[in-house]
């Protein structure tokens, strides 16, 4: 069932896609794919007005969260989605600022909320040894509250953590989930995911340089979330290598690094030329969107949001986009 929606304006910018005001809707209903991005921005970074990189995906009644980045449980609160409700992760990789919402995922909504569902968790290899020291580093927690005093249900506190490979890696109620290795330099293996729902379909790209690999798997999704990062050929990396970065701690041999290991603007326009999505949203950035726009332009002519924290898209014959503030 479609929940119940407050706009204040909707307006038809591209073909097949819709913009508007209000409150996010709520993922997941009978019959809908629905993406929310909980947290858009990218790297270890903070930010009091930006939460670290989550996304969540709506199939039908199932409830598909794509990494936990800084912050994931607020994102959560933030769009009234209780996240007891949310028990199924898909890591894109093991870099901090993809996983460091998991501890509190794990026995927060457990020992809040009354979760009585194992927290199920999908990801590169490392993902199910990861997921042990978190529970052991929790272990004094989980005993107090589940053998001592609230004694709250054990089950709802257990791990079930798959260390997966490329391909169709959960499939229940017409909700397949296909994860597809993508290029993060040397974080490997690092993925991607499909997900596919009544013939409609969203990719998330995780972190990438630009993959051919991705291109093969994401062709023609309805919706494709893909990073954004620093342009290879900024100014600012030329110089000294050792020298430090304007007002920061980074030299420049570290942006680099950094920067090669991911796609940026002129890139991502060359993959979704070949990708062809109704729409494309980018997310896990740091750019400036006005100085970024002109370098996807080169190469894509098609519609393109930067993300915001809280938007919420809507999959079907149209593609809806619900945000708090004007389009960009």
């Amino acid at each position: 069932m479609k929940h119940a929606v407050v706009m204040t304006a909707v307006v038809l910018v591209a073909a097949g896609v819709l913009y508007a005001q209000g409150t996010p809707q709520q993922a997941g209903g009978d019959d809908t794919l629905r993406v929310i991005l909980l947290g858009t921005q990218g790297g270890p970074t903070f930010s009091p007005q930006r939460l670290g990189i989550s996304t969540l995906v709506g199939a039908g009644r199932e409830r598909l969260l794509f990494d936990a980045g800084r912050g994931t449980t607020s994102g959560l609160a933030r769009v009234a989605i209780n996240p007891a409700d949310v028990s199924k992760v898909f890591l894109t990789h093991l870099h901090s600022d993809h996983v460091i919402s998991l501890p509190e995922l794990l026995i927060s909504p457990w020992a809040s909320q009354g979760r009585q569902v194992p927290l199920q968790v999908w990801g590169p290899a490392g993902t199910r040894s990861m997921m042990q020291k978190f529970q052991e580093a929790l272990a004094f927690d989980i005993h107090v509250r589940r053998d001592v005093d609230e004694r709250f249900p054990a089950e709802g506190v257990r791990v079930r953590a798959t260390d997966i490979r490329e391909g169709v890696v959960y499939e229940s109620d017409g909700v397949k989930v296909t994860a597809f290795l993508v290029d993060h330099g040397p974080v490997k293996p690092a993925f991607g995911y499909r997900v596919d729902f009544r013939g409609h379909s969203v990719a998330i790209s995780g972190d990438t340089a630009p993959s051919d690999n991705l291109v093969k798997f994401a062709s023609g999704v309805d919706l494709l979330i893909h990073e954004v990062s620093r342009f290879k050929g900024d100014p600012l990396l030329t110089g000294p290598p050792d020298d430090r970065l304007p007002n920061s701690r980074q030299t420049r041999r570290q942006a680099r690094t950094i920067a090669e290991h991911h796609t940026d603007g002129v890139e991502v326009g060359k993959v979704l030329a070949r990708v062809h999505p109704k729409l494309a949203v980018f997310s896990h950035y740091n750019v400036d969107p006005q100085g970024t726009l002109p370098l996807v332009r080169q190469n894509y002519a098609g519609p393109v949001e930067f993300g915001e924290d809280s938007m919420s898209i809507e999959v079907g014959n149209q593609v809806t986009v619900q945000r708090q503030s004007t389009p960009r």
